[in-house]
């Protein structure tokens, strides 16, 4: 969802109205998930796809602009063919659900808009939001469900809103955007879960790349360091947060939460252990440490001889990242955004030409 916001940030300024298009439904096993997006613009700009581009993505665009034209939402159904169903990733022919709804980027007074707007703060505080959108009758109606209890909006009847809030709040406990079916009335339920935040401690050379190539996956992305020579704009034009301190007090600051991976590259011991006996306390979700097996035994046994337990200790990914072969410093921060992202989306970091094959 994060990618929609930045989306629509970039053509808030070229269109005054655009069309999302949200994939929903979806029969097989593809390479974009249920909640993929493409957004068009009202001047003809094209950000990001609702599957892996080609034909699909063709009769998704041309029906695009029939929305932006009439300003009305349409749910598609589009039947595939062998071809284009392997082009997406399904084995035989299929179907694929698509919705597609305007939004008016300089009206107030736009629904739709304003509860995308506040699922976006709410998640940008560090809290998780679910937008839930009618798919027949009243096609287009919202209602948006805040871990808070708060609820916005409506699908057009109060028995419906609170059956699908109910719902809502179990997708928000798994972060599922799923398609469901209550109450004779289909509607799309999409998580909208805080930003990916990356935490990196020490400015050093791998740090730069590292957060560039963070930036492009979409992380929220943070350096804390205690050198001002080190942690300057020129050297992380990218970065979101630059913070000079103690980086163990600075980081207490940000939430070491599921969604958090924490990234020690200092390669310094008073930076690595507070850090460490702070964020194993946590339910930060990545833990990863740069240096060598022996440099990382030692640490670890400082941490063992604190107190801290064998089950917490192997939080730690000590070396850090994927075996790629790395070298300079922009294929290290590679390595290390491998492993993330392994970890994040439950892979095995295996080349997926080594996976099973069907027929």
């Amino acid at each position: 969802m994060s990618e929609l916001f930045d989306h629509l940030d970039e053509l808030r300024g070229s269109s005054r109205k655009v069309a999302v298009a949200t994939l929903v439904n979806t029969r097989g096993t593809t390479p974009r998930k249920e909640g993929a997006k493409m957004v068009v613009g009202e001047g003809g700009a094209i950000l990001g796809s609702v599957t892996i581009g080609g034909c699909v993505d063709a009769q998704v665009l041309q029906e695009s602009e029939d929305v932006l034209a009439t300003m009305r939402p349409r749910l598609l159904e589009l039947n595939l063919g062998d071809e284009e169903a392997w082009e997406i990733g399904l084995t035989c022919g299929g179907t694929i659900e698509v919705f597609v709804e305007p939004l008016a980027l300089d009206r107030a007074d736009d629904a739709a808009a304003r509860l995308y707007a506040r699922a976006r703060r709410h998640a940008a505080a560090g809290h998780t939001a679910a937008i839930v959108t009618r798919l027949d009758g009243e096609v287009g109606r919202k209602l948006l469900v805040l871990d808070d209890g708060a609820v916005e909006g409506t699908l057009g009847d109060a028995f419906l809103d609170e059956r699908f809030a109910r719902e809502a709040r179990e997708a928000m406990a798994t972060g599922a955007s799923r398609t469901l079916f209550l109450e004779g009335t289909r509607a799309f339920v999409e998580v909208v879960a805080p930003p990916a935040r990356l935490l990196v401690i020490g400015a050093s050379h791998v740090a730069m790349p590292l957060v560039t190539l963070a930036k492009v996956l979409g992380y929220w992305t943070v350096v804390l360091d205690g050198r001002p020579r080190f942690a300057t704009r020129e050297r992380f034009p990218d970065v979101d947060e630059l913070r000079v301190g103690i980086p163990s007090e600075l980081v207490a600051e940000y939430p070491l939460i599921a969604s958090t991976a924490l990234v020690l590259v200092a390669h310094d011991y008073k930076y690595d252990l507070p850090v460490l006996r702070r964020a194993l306390g946590t339910d930060v979700g990545y833990i990863g440490m740069l240096g060598s097996s022996r440099r990382g035994a030692a640490i670890l046994t400082f941490l063992r001889e604190d107190g801290v337990s064998d089950a917490q200790l192997k939080r730690i990914r000590v070396p850090i990242g994927l075996d790629l072969g790395a070298r300079s410093a922009p294929e290290i921060a590679l390595a290390i955004l491998a492993e993330i992202q392994a970890a994040r989306g439950g892979g095995t970091g295996q080349p997926l030409s080594a996976g099973p094959r069907t027929a």
